[in-house]
């Protein structure tokens, strides 16, 4: 199938995992031209070389060709096979940056996937491992995709630039998701978090957690914010704190917001008072922005409305982010799908920021892998 389909090409370096998920879904083989071309240190760094092993790893039967300087990559996307897996990720990144690409996979494998993540956990760029467990399993779940196999479990911390870290992930597979309506994002009841501290002393979780509190607490009374002091080998190599907070609303939806303190010798040091009141203005912000699915996983939230049944799927967001526009724009490319988008001013039902109603029809992909039991 994936010989006669069409392959797409592409410039450039940016959004260089949304191409390779959506060509490895819609088994369209992609070429990607002018990696980094005139860098002083031009073609694929670390990070997305090892992105493209696990890639490797997960499917079977992908062609890979890397020109000699790594400014040109050509995929042709092979079966997903899920089963055990194990990779180390690049301590340039962190684990999450491996994981959203997952969490868009593991339900179409052929075998249920049960993967061991190595690497950086928390850092300043990617969504942690703590962020994912609390808002894109939920989302994941709406869809039709859970059972006693589906669980993200941290085995050991791991902070930049040491890493260290180790995560599980393991999900089932699905034959088909179904369609959803999520329009109605309710109000907020309660907001857990987890303060984290590791190779430093336990006491500056509790100074996150107090700081966080004082704000928080103007606005709600329910706040449970867990501290987690990782010891010995399951702190991972390297020093560092941060907090990550998750506002669940009265519809079972998940806003969230997290901070991370500098990593060791780099930048300033970063006081835990500051870090906590900072990530708690962060979720207030991602409160006002609002909407069913929060920021950080409004992507993933499109793509499975596009892989649903062929029926009708509706999602009301927060203001897209540019990540969210460009994945539109390679949806239509890949899939030939298009989204109804209607603003939603911020009338006096919808507190906070201007929302967008996304609306389509899934394409009906069924997991052809799945054998029939």
């Amino acid at each position: 199938m994936a010989t006669q389909a069409h392959c797409l090409s592409y410039a450039g370096c940016n959004f260089l995992r949304q191409r390779l998920v959506l060509s490895t879904l819609s088994g369209r083989p992609v070429k990607i031209r002018k990696i980094r071309a005139r860098d002083d240190n031009p073609g694929l760094r670390d990070f997305e070389a090892s992105f493209i092993r696990l890639l490797d790893k997960i499917t079977n039967g992908s062609r890979i060709e890397i020109n000699q300087t790594g400014t040109t990559l050509y995929y042709q996307p092979g079966l997903l096979y899920g089963g055990f897996v194990e990779h180390d990720c690049s301590v340039l990144r962190s684990i999450g940056y491996y994981l959203e690409s997952l969490l868009c996979l593991a339900p179409f494998m052929k075998h249920p996937l049960k993967i061991v993540l190595r690497g950086v956990t928390n850092d300043q760029v990617d969504p942690s491992v703590d962020i994912l467990k609390a808002t894109a399993l939920p989302l994941l779940k709406q869809f039709g995709i859970d059972g006693e196999s589906f669980e993200l479990k941290i085995v050991r911390r791991g902070m930049p630039p040491g890493g260290g870290g180790e995560v599980v992930f393991s999900c089932p597979v699905r034959k088909v998701l179904k369609p959803v309506q999520l329009t109605d994002p309710g109000k907020i009841k309660r907001i857990r978090g987890m303060a984290y501290s590791v190779r430093v002393s336990p006491q500056m979780a509790n100074r996150i957690v107090d700081s966080a509190r004082s704000i928080l607490n103007k606005f709600i009374p329910d706040i449970y914010i867990y501290t987690d002091h990782m010891k010995g080998v399951n702190s991972g190599k390297s020093p560092g704190f941060g907090l990550s907070l998750v506002a669940e609303t009265t519809n079972g939806t998940f806003l969230s917001a997290e901070l991370a303190s500098n990593p060791q010798g780099q930048g300033t040091a970063v006081l835990p008072e500051d870090l906590g009141r900072n990530c708690a203005r962060l979720l207030l912000e991602e409160i006002y922005r609002g909407g069913c699915v929060d920021s950080t996983n409004q992507s993933l939230a499109l793509l499975l409305m596009t892989l649903g049944q062929q029926d009708v799927s509706k999602v009301l967001l927060g203001p897209l982010s540019p990540y969210t526009i460009e994945f539109l724009r390679h949806l239509k490319s890949f899939f030939q799908i298009m989204f109804k988008i209607e603003t939603k001013p911020c009338g006096e039902e919808l507190k906070g920021g201007d929302k967008v109603l996304m609306t389509c029809v899934g394409i009906g992909f069924s997991n052809l892998s799945k054998t029939l039991k």
